[in-house]
């Protein structure tokens, strides 16, 4: 059957299709994709099934918009025509007139409503029991539903409950007739008992004045070719895919609860990517590509790579990125506070003890030669992954919120960090220091200043350069061709990022300045761990 045909025609031409054809119950999207993928040429949305799904009775306790609601889910996920279990319209004719022209703006193939009364019960509870509608009342409400649809194709499947109900032959033919004469396109005749002899008889009283349908849930082990010999038009496989994930759903759960352990039924149900697969994800991101224009991820890279030997014993089975400040090892705070601003590619660069650095939400590739090498040979190490946006920076850092902000909404190729207070610098370490373009006039914001040159001599130094940089897509290449260029210097495994800045700045490269004044610290002795300490508490 050809996709392109609407809905509402294929389903009219499974009703009047020469040969038995079959539809399966569905009761929301997920389970709507399931029964398309196997093959089947329309989907049944039954009523017991949605009631079921939504954790209420069978007896019209879901409202009939929450039914419409699901029916779109079902809809949208599918191109197969579905036949909604209507029960009796969900009341008169005025709401059945209704029913009809919000199917049809769903794009449903059809309606089966029932001749019983609203609100409905199970045609297997106590069915001998329940009345039926008059049949004039019914012939109405299945004539106003015929005259208020707008496509022709939409089909109205009137349900007979008389043997249900516990009448006879000749009433249940008698109904059938009658529908037919007011408009329905087909005839659905049910029955509860596991033998097909009442359905035979109809079908064959019947003979053929309209395409029949047939739901052989009772008499399950009749074989279909019985049907095919009966000239049946359509079969409805009622409510088996509800029924079965009931029971896996009872069995896994009782397993679970019972071994406190998932090892037993891991191999046995779908991985969560079938999951994202029946979800379409793979077409959401394709259509991200296509549609979504963003800014490039923002991605950082964190030289981890020392193990901090100023730091006495408190590193002989970490790397200082690891030592705990405020309770938090100091990576963490990093990749916290990368996170609060929506980064989330957060590349870390590990060499001394890498593999006690267990912070989630990162990536770690190792310098394997930490001990000989310097900053420059790390930052090559994570050089393939580059993005065109990224932010480097030295692992043992604290620093306000604030900083990174500014740094992230701050314009130009590269970008570097200045403090111009250049308060408490520490005792161990060998400090950098920043010559600029201009000092620091804090009477201006954001004002055009640039890197001249990074040394260790304070003298008419600008500031105290951070261990910060930032590049854009422009940024990245500059950084990618000084790379290549330096990693032919005899010294390269010596370098570190200074050395990177002042080559670029030698070439001809703009390195903009943020100055900020204070608020940061680097951690490089057990003094800078007290203080990093203190500085937690007002940092976040």
């Amino acid at each position: 059957m050809s996709l392109k045909l609407s809905k509402t025609q294929q389903l009219r031409n499974l009703l009047q299709s020469s040969q038995l054809e079959f539809i399966m119950e569905a009761h929301n999207g997920l389970s709507a994709t399931i029964v398309e993928e196997t093959g089947f040429k329309g989907i049944w949305a039954s009523g017991l099934a949605l009631s079921a799904q939504f954790g209420v009775r069978d007896n019209n306790e879901a409202s009939w918009t929450q039914i419409v609601d699901m029916l779109e889910f079902m809809s949208d996920a599918t191109h197969i025509p579905i036949l909604l279990d209507g029960d009796t319209g969900y009341g008169n004719f005025n709401n059945m007139r209704r029913l009809v022209k919000k199917l049809e703006q769903r794009q449903i193939g059809g309606v089966c409503i029932e001749d019983k009364l609203f609100p409905k019960t199970n045609s297997f509870i106590a069915g001998e029991r329940q009345p039926l509608a008059d049949i004039d009342e019914f012939c109405g409400k299945i004539k106003a539903g015929k005259e208020s649809q707008t496509d022709p194709n939409f089909c109205i499947i009137a349900r007979v409950e008389a043997f249900i109900a516990g009448w006879d032959l000749s009433e249940a033919i008698k109904r059938a007739e009658a529908y037919h004469q007011a408009g329905a396109d087909g005839i659905l005749i049910h029955s509860k008992l596991s033998r097909p002899d009442e359905i035979l008889s109809f079908a064959k009283e019947w003979a053929n004045r309209l395409p029949l349908v047939i739901v052989p849930t009772k008499y399950y082990s009749t074989p279909t070719e019985v049907f095919r010999k009966a000239e049946i038009s359509l079969i409805i496989w009622a409510n088996h895919l509800i029924r079965g994930a009931i029971s896996t759903m009872q069995r896994i759960s009782k397993d679970i609860y019972d071994h406190e352990t998932l090892i037993n039924i891991e191999d046995e149900i779908s991985p969560v990517k079938e999951i994202f697969r029946l979800q379409g994800a793979e077409e959401l991101l394709t259509a991200e590509k296509r549609y979504f224009t963003r800014k490039t991820q923002t991605q950082v890279i964190v030289l981890a790579a020392s193990q901090g030997k100023e730091l006495n014993s408190l590193t002989l089975d970490k790397p200082k990125v690891m030592l705990p400040v405020g309770g938090k090892p100091l990576l963490r705070r990093l990749v916290d506070q990368f996170k609060k601003m929506e980064i989330n590619d957060l590349l870390v660069v590990a060499g001394y003890k890498a593999e006690s650095i267990n912070i989630p939400g990162i990536q770690v590739i190792v310098n394997q030669d930490y001990e000989t090498t310097g900053e420059l040979t790390s930052l090559a190490c994570s050089q393939s992954k580059f993005n065109d946006d990224l932010i480097i920076l030295y692992g043992d850092l604290l620093f306000r919120n604030y900083i990174l902000r500014d740094l992230l909404n701050t314009n130009g190729e590269i970008i570097t960090v200045v403090d111009s207070a250049m308060k408490n610098i520490s005792k161990s370490g060998i400090p950098d220091y920043a010559f600029c373009s201009k000092p620091d006039d804090r009477s201006l914001f954001n004002p055009d200043v640039n890197l001249l040159k990074i040394d260790h001599n304070p003298e008419n130094a600008s500031g105290r350069w951070l261990g910060m940089l930032k590049f854009n897509k422009e940024g990245k290449k500059c950084l990618d061709q000084a790379l290549n260029e330096l990693k032919k210097e005899p010294n390269f495994h010596q370098m570190g990022i200074p050395d990177l800045c002042n080559y670029l700045i030698n070439q001809g490269k703009e390195i903009k300045v943020l100055y900020i004044n204070g608020h940061w610290l680097d951690i490089n002795s057990l003094e800078d761990l007290d203080k990093a300490g203190d500085f937690t508490h007002f940092n976040y």
